[in-house]
């Protein structure tokens, strides 16, 4: 009932098994390989995503202080606009006034 493995099987398998390690720790480095690129990619887009965060960032800044640039033109329109005006008012007030014998 016990069965023995001769010497030549018992040789032919450990071939088989050192031929069979070699090839799974030959893929073994390459998936370590992967790893480590991927790793490095993963590293490289998270440096990524923090500098186009700081870039939106610096953008919105830049964007309010355009916003501001370009209203200052309609608000000096808007001042001399209002300027004119009172001006015309108070001149035309007072010309009424005058010629009522007011002033």
């Amino acid at each position: 009932m016990d069965e023995f493995v001769t010497r030549g099987e018992y040789e032919e398998r450990q071939k088989s098994l050192d031929a069979e390690n070699t090839r799974q720790n030959h893929r073994i480095e390459k998936l370590e390989n992967i790893m480590d690129t991927i790793n490095e990619l993963t590293a490289s887009v998270q440096l990524l995503a923090v500098r186009m965060e700081a870039m939106q960032k610096e953008m919105e800044k830049q964007g309010k202080r355009l916003e501001v640039i370009e209203q200052e033109p309609a608000d000096k329109w808007k001042s001399l606009t209002r300027t004119i005006i009172t001006g015309v008012v108070s001149a035309l007030v007072a010309y009424f006034l005058a010629k009522g014998g007011i002033l």
